[in-house]
């Protein structure tokens, strides 16, 4: 009989279990593919090169998981990128973005010496915002309905945010429903400075920079650190699968069980409580407890009975809004792709950096409505990383690893049509688009991954595609996510826990869903409500 049985073996699920097992819970991980990380997992998609497959870049994983894990001793480093993004243009210019204030004002300045200008407000308004939320994202948010202990951090809450001033209210309300559109509005003037900034808001996000809560979106990818340098993005050296292995390392000196290769077919109860899981194969784990690492949809779609879950509650998750619209490539190169806006005979500081082809709020907006129309974008919107210049152990000398995050495809095609039918042509086409900006792309392919949102779903578990196990839109952020008066990670039944990305905070990886999970249940563990 184990304490703690978790479903999947993705980064969170391992943090949980690595923080219940150092609090001396017996404690199991049951992942059902053969590799743990779930979807941040490095493989070897051609004869000598990896890639990591689906997350593919480090900033959001919180420090405080860093420390508490050891996860530096158990082999995890991160290096930082060189240069932070540079946005491509159709007219052969480019739009760079350093880590120094003062050198990307310069370069704004280019284009806008009043949006040069504006740049100091918009950092200290979204470092502002961003500091205040922070503190929000290491617990659980207090759940509607609950009890005293939930009234009071209700109300301690609420007693921070009324003793900030006024502007700064108004500023954390506009950012946690505003479209990006309009918040950006009212900072810059040039369209290629605010869909630079605007890519933020619609990463993971199936949706338009006009919408509604992209704002939010665009705040969320502003948490992050790397080596304790605050909105700093950097790799994993061996890929993000470094972070889940060094995180499982963890675990294991803890004492936590860990296995592969045992996909959960139900969750298991005995007079309405959680007692274990029974697996695919017909195994039962016993468990006083289960958190759940996966998405709601799959939790209360296809592991728990539906008949032990509220009627309402069970229909919400149902209707949650899920999709990230993620078209997810990794290729092998023969050589660095040259981009003509920045020719290079060789290595270049912007190889290191994000490329991000999305050349203006018309493009951004578009490749979101012709997704809707026809299921994908014609001009898609591509994020290209070359991990490969800061780690060698990705690919042979001289040759390359890309990711190529991809935005804008629709999680289901329209009129019946499958992805399966179309991945190819897809991944033709966003070839194609890289290659318009730079000409010696196509021809440097030599092999390619392909996830498209239906190979996330089937190879991940991510349903709809959705590498945030729902999106994060207003009316599912917080005490909202996933549902109202369950945000404590307790769901509708007794002793069954979610510590993936459906909780709060949400996507990417960070850690903190599986850290906040771990102390809820360490403390029904103390006061035996387990």
């Amino acid at each position: 009989m184990y304490d703690v049985a978790i479903v999947g073996g993705g980064h969170n699920g391992l943090t949980c279990a690595a923080y219940l097992a150092k609090k001396g819970l017996k404690v199991v991980v049951l992942e059902r593919r053969d590799m743990l990380g779930g979807a941040a997992v490095t493989e070897e998609f051609h004869p000598g090169f990896r890639n990591s497959s689906a997350s593919y870049t480090v900033s959001l994983l919180n420090p405080k998981v860093i420390a508490d894990l050891e996860l530096h001793r158990h082999g995890l480093k991160l290096v930082e990128r060189k240069l932070a993004n540079i946005f491509p243009m159709k007219n052969g210019d480019h739009l760079a973005f350093s880590y120094d204030s003062e050198e990307q004002k310069t370069e704004f300045a280019r284009f806008s010496k009043h949006d040069a200008e504006a740049l100091d407000r918009y950092s200290a308004d979204i470092t502002m915002v961003a500091d205040e939320l922070r503190q929000l994202l290491l617990q659980a948010p207090p759940n509607a309905g609950g009890g005293l202990r939930d009234i009071m951090k209700a109300a301690k809450l609420g007693l921070s945010a009324i003793r900030q001033p006024i502007e700064a209210q108004r500023l954390l309300l506009d950012m946690a429903t505003q479209s990006c559109a309009d918040m950006l509005d009212r900072y810059f003037e040039n369209d290629m400075i605010k869909a630079a900034f605007a890519f933020d808001g619609i990463v993971g996000a199936y949706t338009s920079p006009n919408a509604l809560g992209t704002a939010y979106v665009l705040l969320h990818h502003c948490f992050g650190e790397v080596n304790g340098k605050k909105g700093v993005w950097g790799h994993a050296i061996g890929g993000m699968g470094a972070i889940s292995e060094a995180i499982a390392k963890s675990a294991l000196e803890a004492g936590a069980e860990i296995r592969v290769e045992s996909p959960v077919a139900e969750v298991i109860t005995e007079k309405g409580k959680v007692c274990g899981v029974a697996l695919e194969d017909g195994t039962i784990i016993k468990a006083r407890a289960v958190a759940a690492n996966v998405a709601p949809k799959l939790l209360f779609g296809k592991l728990v009975d539906p008949e032990l879950v509220p009627e309402d509650f069970g229909k919400r998750i149902k209707h949650l809004k899920s999709g990230s619209g993620t078209f997810r490539m990794n290729v092998a190169l023969s050589e660095l792709p040259q981009f003509t806006c920045l020719p290079a005979k060789g290595q270049a500081p912007h190889h290191s950096a994000g490329i991000v082809i999305g050349p203006g709020m018309d493009y951004l907006d578009r490749a979101y409505l012709d997704a809707q129309l026809q299921g994908w974008s014609k001009e898609p919107i591509v994020e290209m990383l070359i991990p490969s210049t800061l780690d060698d152990t990705l690919a042979p000398e001289g040759q390359h690893v890309a990711s190529l995050f991809c935005q804008q495809f629709a999680p289901h095609l329209p009129d019946g049509k499958s992805w399966d039918d179309h991945r190819e042509e897809v991944a033709d086409l966003i070839i194609d688009t890289v290659t318009k900006y730079a000409p010696n792309f196509k021809k440097a392919v030599i092999a390619r991954q392909i996830h498209s949102p239906l190979d996330l779903e089937r190879k991940f578990g991510l349903i709809d595609g959705d590498i945030f196990h729902g999106q994060l839109t207003p009316n599912q952020l917080f005490a909202s996510r996933p549902v109202l008066g369950h945000a404590d990670h307790r769901m509708p039944v007794d002793g069954l826990y979610l510590c993936g990305s459906g909780a709060h905070p949400g996507g990417g990886v960070t850690g903190v869903p599986g850290h906040n999970a771990a102390a809820e249940i360490i403390r029904d563990f103390k006061h035996r409500r387990v």
